[in-house]
């Protein structure tokens, strides 16, 4: 069976057993200390961790190859934009000029500009693995919880839980309905031509938009039998009770984000100048 993009991935790993609360504190403070920074150390130090991290989960690079893919088309998309709208961003940011060659205009290829990219680069890969680890890692009734825990009103923790709940169902669902498509003659292989495949994926579109409409009025129904709304507070049965080990990788969580922003912020700029002497 095809692995489920950005579903709960079961394993026996020490990031599996941290609470989630956890791993949404942690993430939160992964993301403030690579977001405010620009210190290529800081980031590649942060990356290095995020490696080691996603080989202690256990979780297989093929179960999110698609979702690696697609966002490393998007962070190529980007530098492209940010390139053609800035090219001199580099320049202006670190406040020399190293061309390495001309292409028309104000356009040309600096050290400072490939070094600014490269920066922006190591910040998508500093956060893109701790972002799926917490997806796959955290299952979505804990996450709820987890939401609920850190303030967030139960109805909207129960709705994100819902939604991650249904990214699966979603899949299963429009696989059922391309087989049962192809088993009709309608071609979805590579064997199709681009433009007739997306034509024939298109036919599957509707019949996934009436059952997905179809299974949100019987949730919804069977929640407002059950009373769902009722009472301003709720328990939850998969919540993790918040141990030692959470303390312990919580206080490191900290020390990492100071010592982040300590480094960043030292000499009064976020931006680590290689080009001029310190």
């Amino acid at each position: 069976m095809a692995v489920e993009m950005l579903s709960y991935i079961d394993r026996k790993s020490p990031v599996h057993h941290l609470s989630g609360v956890t791993k949404l504190v942690i993430f939160l403070m992964w993301s403030a200390a690579s977001m405010l920074t620009y210190d290529t150390r800081v980031l590649f130090f942060l990356f290095l961790l995020s490696i080691i991290f996603f080989k202690i989960s256990r979780v297989k690079l093929s179960e999110v190859k698609f979702v690696l893919i697609f966002i490393l088309v998007f962070l190529v998309l980007n530098n492209i934009g940010i390139y053609l709208f800035s090219p001199q961003e580099g320049v202006r940011i670190y406040g020399t000029k190293h061309i390495l060659f001309d292409i028309s205009g104000r356009y040309n290829v600096t050290l400072e500009q490939i070094f600014y990219q490269f920066n922006i680069t190591l910040k998508y890969f500093v956060v893109i693995p701790a972002a799926l680890l917490f997806m796959v890692t955290t299952h979505p009734s804990e996450f709820a919880s987890s939401l609920n825990k850190i303030g967030v009103n139960y109805k909207i923790a129960y709705a994100v839980s819902l939604a991650l709940r249904y990214i699966p169902d979603i899949q299963r669902n429009f696989r059922t309905i391309s087989h049962s498509q192809q088993a009709r003659g309608i071609d979805l292989s590579k064997d199709e031509n681009f433009f007739k495949r997306v034509k024939n994926v298109s036919a599957a579109i509707m019949p996934l938009v009436h059952s997905s409409l179809e299974r949100i009025e019987v949730i919804s129904n069977a929640m407002e039998l059950r009373g769902f709304g009722k009472n301003k507070k709720r328990t939850w049965y998969s919540a993790k009770p918040f141990g030692k080990r959470d303390f312990l990788i919580v206080l490191i969580g900290l020390i990492i984000l100071a010592a982040s922003i300590i480094i960043t912020f030292h000499d009064g700029s976020r931006y680590y100048n290689p080009f001029i002497n310190r």
